[in-house]
């Protein structure tokens, strides 16, 4: 790993010092978070888009999806408001623009843990993300949805929500790190939409059939929606809570292994 050294005029040579794992995490993060509102296009669609999207769902298709028995149709599509709010938010295109401006280059050759360029970006990332569902948690409640699961219920539905978008981050990071392209990244998001659209997004599991019934059942997106409802219409559902956190964990395991893999290359690259 490389370190930075500097020459003093009489010719000793003073070696940078590790600040520490977590150090360099935190640091990361700070400054992660302290560009977010300098990129406020990056996070008003985040914001707006959902909140269309489950007003639109709701006044075209509650009459026709409550005949189904037992479906309240707010409660339902309030998970999927909160996917489209969390998932592909990421500082992503900041790691692009300093890896074009060269700091990305710069950064690595100081001590600097290499896993921490990372991490520093994820952990603000889940704080962006976890601030996003708070709006669409609000509107729901607004037009009546209630959480069986009670307050508990409801702070575990924003951290499941914050987890998952956490999860889908490897993606436009790997993207970031192979390619260097911000237009690639912005893109990043199209890969979701096969997940969400062949998944329960419209009518629960039991309702659907044929070929689109038989890809949810093997759709991870289909658990996430799972747990996150049950804790809205069932209360404690732990089957589906376990379904729900694995259906994150293999996601977040297949992301997170391509953006750890990208960053090496890179970092090999100095």
């Amino acid at each position: 790993m490389s370190q930075a050294v500097m020459t003093t005029p009489a010719g000793t040579q003073i070696h940078a010092r590790r600040a520490g794992f977590f150090r360099d995490v935190l640091s990361v993060a700070i400054r992660a978070l302290r560009g977010i509102p300098r990129d406020p296009e990056a996070i008003y669609p985040a914001l707006i888009i959902p909140v269309f999207f489950y007003a639109i769902n709701i006044g075209a298709l509650q009459d026709v999806a409550e005949r189904i028995p037992g479906v309240d149709y707010k409660a339902f599509q309030l998970p999927v408001g909160i996917i489209f709010a969390v998932t592909g938010v990421s500082r992503a295109v900041t790691m692009v623009t300093d890896i074009q401006s060269g700091y990305f280059d710069r950064l690595s050759l100081t001590p600097i843990n290499r896993l921490a360029m990372l991490l520093g970006f994820t952990v603000a990332d889940l704080v962006l993300v976890i601030v996003l569902t708070l709006p669409v948690v609000l509107l729901g409640i607004i037009v009546g949805v209630r959480f069986e699961s009670g307050i508990l219920g409801l702070l575990l539905f924003v951290l499941l929500s914050g987890l998952w978008g956490l999860a889908y981050t490897g993606f436009p990071y790997a993207i970031a790190f192979k390619t260097g392209n911000p237009a690639a990244v912005n893109s990043s998001f199209l890969l979701f939409f096969p997940f969400v659209f062949l998944t329960t997004v419209f009518v629960p599991l039991e309702a659907m059939t044929g070929w689109l019934a038989t890809i949810a059942v093997f759709n991870p997106v289909t658990y996430l929606l799972d747990a996150l409802r049950s804790l809205i219409s069932v209360g404690w559902d732990f089957e589906a809570l376990i379904k729900g956190v694995a259906a994150i964990a293999l996601v977040g395991s297949v992301s997170g292994t391509l953006a750890l893999m990208t960053l090496r290359g890179r970092t090999r690259r100095r």
